[in-house]
């Protein structure tokens, strides 16, 4: 059986994580920007850069900075607070709408063993064609090209990674009407979810999401910081 002190520590941890996540996203879709300026660049379709631009880049970079640089390897690393805040959700809203809940957590949990995938396969990537000899880089171009073209197993990963952000959108429409979850927190919150889904890929829009998901999360952090002190 939990302990009430057990109680406290996990619900205190699933509250700071709906803080600690969406503050982390923010920083790995920043860390995309190589000038203030490319953040005011708005697009409504993904544009991938030419996969000969992002070889030659990565090869004459090298393998010179710290693998915690790549902003790939500090999402693959955060993983663990979807985690925590799925079931920090699911705990908000479990008593008002078991099988919602039950199904958004579901989700979002499937959905994070796949974004875990997604960001192994950049991380991967990156850290790899770092370390290719400049003598092989028309090689390294094609198979770059090759292995991230939008059909097949990328897509099949890129598409399955985006149930972990629609998991928490059903979370978070979960708590609407629930008296102790503000509606505004919701529709922020959910609007910062929807934001990354339908922008995949394009940062700057995802990073507004991401500081939706934060600004929507803080009540229902106090929330289930409340319960952690009434365990």
């Amino acid at each position: 059986m939990q302990t009430p002190h057990t109680d406290r520590f996990i619900r205190k941890a699933q509250a700071w994580a709906l803080v600690i996540l969406p503050s982390i996203l923010i920083l790995v879709f920043a860390m995309h920007f190589r000038s203030v300026a490319r953040f005011f660049v708005f697009r409504l379709h993904y544009e991938p850069r030419p996969a000969d631009a992002v070889v030659r880049g990565l090869i004459a970079a090298g393998n010179k900075a710290p693998l915690i640089h790549d902003p790939h390897i500090i999402g693959y690393l955060a993983l663990p607070f979807f985690t925590l805040c799925a079931f920090g959700l699911y705990e908000l809203g479990r008593r008002v709408r078991p099988v919602a809940a039950a199904v958004g957590l579901a989700l979002t949990m499937t959905g994070t063993i796949y974004l875990g995938g997604l960001f192994g396969m950049w991380t991967a990537f990156y850290s790899g064609i770092r370390g290719i000899d400049p003598r092989f880089v028309d090689g390294a171009i094609a198979t770059f090209a090759a292995q991230t073209a939008p059909e097949g197993a990328f897509l099949l990963t890129t598409s399955l990674a985006k149930l972990a952000l629609i998991g928490l959108g059903v979370q978070i429409l979960v708590l609407w009407n629930i008296r102790t979850v503000a509606h505004w927190a919701v529709m922020v919150a959910t609007l910062g979810c929807a934001l990354i889904v339908g922008f995949w890929d394009l940062d700057n829009w995802m990073l507004i999401g991401a500081a939706l998901m934060l600004v929507g999360f803080m009540p229902m952090k106090s929330r289930l910081q409340s319960m952690a002190m009434s365990s």
